[in-house]
């Protein structure tokens, strides 16, 4: 999809702020209510722009620990991904859940709340999950880069290299 310097006007100023008006957007953009209107329609009609959410400070709400943890199955087949993915799903303390090239198939972001909060997540969730062969933690000390998309994704797209003639 191309973008143009109006839709990243857009998304870059819903990203600061997700609860501005079209009425207030339009101005910062250049364009007309009903152009900044349509074009930002068209931006979720297309999936790029998927909703609108609240950010929550989850160390304010006492989930001091993010813990990651890589899952490895016993089985690569098919339903047992479709298996443990079908289960992950459903476990309410899993925040991410990717799967992986690599020794590792998955890789899990938990939040909890301290580690008695992480031993009960670990037994009564995760170790429940199926086809599991091994499960390894690590706890994440601090937040270093914490971002729901990279500045990157709202940059135009870097000019082509020119070509060299030869010499």
């Amino acid at each position: 999809m191309d973008l143009d310097r109006f839709d990243r006007a857009i998304l870059t100023a819903l990203v600061d702020d997700a609860r501005l008006s079209i009425v207030d957007l339009a101005p910062r953009i250049g364009l007309s209510a009903s152009a900044c209107a349509r074009r930002l329609k068209a931006l979720e009609e297309q999936g790029i722009v998927k909703g609108y959410h609240v950010a929550l400070d989850p160390h304010r709400m006492g989930y001091k620990m993010t813990v990651l943890v890589r899952v490895t199955l016993d089985s690569q087949r098919e339903n047992a991904l479709e298996a443990f993915e079908h289960a992950v799903r459903r476990s309410p303390s899993v925040m991410r859940c990717h799967l992986l090239s690599g020794s590792a198939d998955y890789l899990l972001t938990l939040l909890c709340r301290d580690m008695e909060d992480f031993e009960v997540i670990y037994r009564t969730e995760l170790s429940r999950l199926p086809h599991i062969a091994r499960l390894e933690s690590s706890f994440a000390m601090r937040d270093v880069v914490d971002r729901l998309y990279s500045p990157s994704m709202l940059a135009p797209p870097a000019p082509p290299p020119a070509k060299r003639r030869p010499v």
